[in-house]
């Protein structure tokens, strides 16, 4: 069962990540209790993190705007890496549910938050001028076919 501790999202937390969405949390004016946190909060703590970031994001108006390598230092902002936030949420979505959370009542699920993940993917993708591809699931070779290729290996030595 989940605490009403108005303290943050996930009771005892036990992550870094369970611990910074906490502190957000904690620290806004009113403090945010479990029952009151939805999307939205999720939404401003990941703007909260992008004053921590390490990827340069160019902005439309940067010579470097669109450029995978750029030839130079720029004054373009600072963000969050799309991979990051992403696997943050995926993170914080279980760590939610394993503490008593239902999914149906989970911020970190709702769909405002993917909307908003596939907008900060498509703009990086963008401002560096390589477009998000989706990585294919690479098909695991069975067990038959592993033994006949080492197998061949073995006889070409």
């Amino acid at each position: 069962m989940m605490s009403n501790d108005p303290g943050g999202v996930i009771p005892g937390p036990s992550s870094p990540d369970q611990l910074a969405s906490n502190f957000y949390l904690r620290n806004q004016r009113p403090p945010v209790a479990l029952p009151q946190c939805n999307y939205s909060h999720v939404l401003d703590f990941m703007r909260y993190l992008d004053q921590f970031g390490k990827t340069k994001v160019h902005i439309q108006g940067c010579v470097f705007f669109g450029q995978p390598e750029p030839a130079g230092p720029c004054t373009c902002p600072l963000r969050q890496a799309w991979g990051s936030l992403d696997a943050l949420v995926g993170r914080l979505r279980a760590a939610y549910e394993e503490n008593g959370g239902t999914p149906e009542t989970n911020p970190f699920a709702n769909g405002a938050i993917r909307v908003y993940l596939r907008e900060v993917r498509d703009a990086q993708a963008k401002a560096r001028g390589i477009p998000y591809k989706k990585k294919k699931k690479r098909r695991r070779p069975n067990s038959e076919q592993g033994m006949t290729s080492s197998s061949s290996f073995h006889q070409m030595q």
